[in-house]
């Protein structure tokens, strides 16, 4: 079972791009996500209710969409989500300048979602399509952390632009965002779509020749290959709800950071982003190794736990360095479990899946964030905002038990990878435990 031992490269110019395009695009969600509350309050006198719908149907309606861009990418209709999914966003975003109500404000967040779910699917989608196998954790992780940044530095350009120059100049520089996209996508989008065709028949042909390795432990994606359909992969229904309650936590702080230092008198909330980012980038770069080599167990349990203790501090914070603490110990958990959730998800399903994957990861973040802006929102309207983070924590004790339950019942904490991705991270002992190794080690 030797692998090849040439190296593999990972820093490609497409990798880097991809990198940045993806970072841009949720640096320009979140630059809003986080003052719109305050902005809607503001200048509308909203009630809590009233500003959680803002996030919350946003989110569904980037779901709809992605359910749609999932299939799409499966045709290759990688250049049609991008564009059109830009396009979208971006006319909603300058729509914003004429939103003279709620309804309107409320009726341009489902549109921007609409593109939003559209094109934030097909990046890592290209992504994992062209990341190694063998360094799948690790490259996931640096791509994830795109993703990361973009949530943590968001909102605190997305705040400051707000409370210093106004909502419309929010407005602008977040279609500037948008813009940008463009021509950094556009080398990407060119030479994309014939290399996808050959990967998807080169796939079907092996997946021809190899019936037996596509129907190892019972995978239901075994179906997807015979006649060009792809079934719903139930593999990627724990590491789904798992990456849902990580991001109802996520969801309080997006949502309520701003108000929550209103009520604790805290000069600057919307630093606990920034300290949230340099966890994340503290912690990203061990995180895929790890991943590769251990698996999702061995960040997944003490990310939690650090999340839970993150939020705890925070529900205490009355000055500036208790924030900052709170927000350093909640970005180790979060760096470290939410590109694992998203490797794990890649990496459980074949490649002609992988748009499935991904959609999946990424509803389930904003699902999570969604219910996350209801519930937590409807919690803090009963209490406080100090109630509903030590609230929060709970989640974090149910993803453990759900995560410890299961891989107990199951016997291991291991992932079974795909049979076609199995060289990703299994190691020579995990090897034996797999019924089916030997047909692959003949190969």
């Amino acid at each position: 079972m030797k692998e090849q031992s040439a190296p593999v490269r990972l820093w490609t110019t497409d990798f880097i791009l991809l990198m940045l395009c993806n970072f841009l695009l949720f640096l320009q969600l979140h630059m809003i996500v986080s003052p719109l509350p305050s902005y809607v309050q503001d200048r509308f006198h909203a009630n809590a209710f009233q500003v959680s719908l803002f996030t919350c149907l946003f989110a569904l309606s980037a779901i709809a969409a992605r359910l749609y861009s999932a299939k799409a990418l499966e045709k290759g209709l990688r250049n049609a989500m991008i564009y059109i999914g830009l396009s979208v966003a971006l006319l909603a975003t300058l729509g914003y300048y004429f939103a003279a109500g709620i309804a309107v404000l409320l009726l341009l967040r489902m549109l921007f979602g609409v593109g939003f779910g559209m094109s934030s699917t097909a990046f890592p989608t290209m992504a994992s399509d062209i990341v190694p196998v063998k360094r799948m954790g690790e490259g996931m992780g640096y791509f994830g952390l795109s993703t990361s940044l973009a949530m943590s530095m968001g909102p605190i350009i997305g705040v400051t632009l707000l409370q210093g120059a106004g909502f419309v100049t929010l407005m602008v520089c977040t279609a500037a965002v948008i813009a940008v996209i463009y021509p950094l996508s556009y080398s990407l989008t060119r030479k994309k779509a014939a290399q996808t065709q050959q990967a998807a028949s080169s796939q079907h042909l092996q997946q021809a020749a190899e019936p037996a390795a596509v129907t190892v432990s019972g995978a239901p994606s075994s179906a997807s290959g015979a006649a060009g359909k792809t079934t719903f992969n139930r593999k990627l229904i724990l590491p789904s709800i798992l990456n849902g309650l990580l991001s109802i936590t996520y969801g309080g702080l997006v949502g309520f950071i701003v108000l929550f230092g209103k009520e604790a008198h805290l000069a600057n909330p919307a630093l606990f982003f920034l300290f949230n980012a340099m966890a994340v980038l503290l912690v990203r770069p061990f995180a895929g190794r790890i991943y590769d080599s251990k698996g999702p167990k061995a960040l997944l349990i003490p990310g939690a736990v650090c999340i839970a203790l993150g939020l705890v501090i925070l529900s205490t914070a009355s000055t500036m360095p208790v924030l900052f603490a709170a927000a350093f110990m909640y970005g180790i958990g979060y760096g470290s479990m939410q590109s694992s959730l998203q490797t794990w998800m890649i990496q459980v399903v074949s490649p002609a899946q992988r748009g499935m994957a991904n959609g999946m990861f990424l509803n389930t973040l904003d699902l999570g964030i969604a219910t996350g802006a209801l519930l937590l929102g409807s919690i803090a309207s009963l209490t406080s905002y100090t109630e509903m983070y030590r609230y929060s924590v709970l989640f974090m004790v149910l993803f453990l038990l759900i995560y410890l339950i299961q891989g107990k019942r199951s016997g291991s904490f291991q992932i079974q990878t795909h049979p076609l991705l199995s060289h990703t991270h299994i190691t020579a002992s995990d090897a034996s435990e797999q019924n089916t190794s030997g047909s692959e080690n003949r190969k």
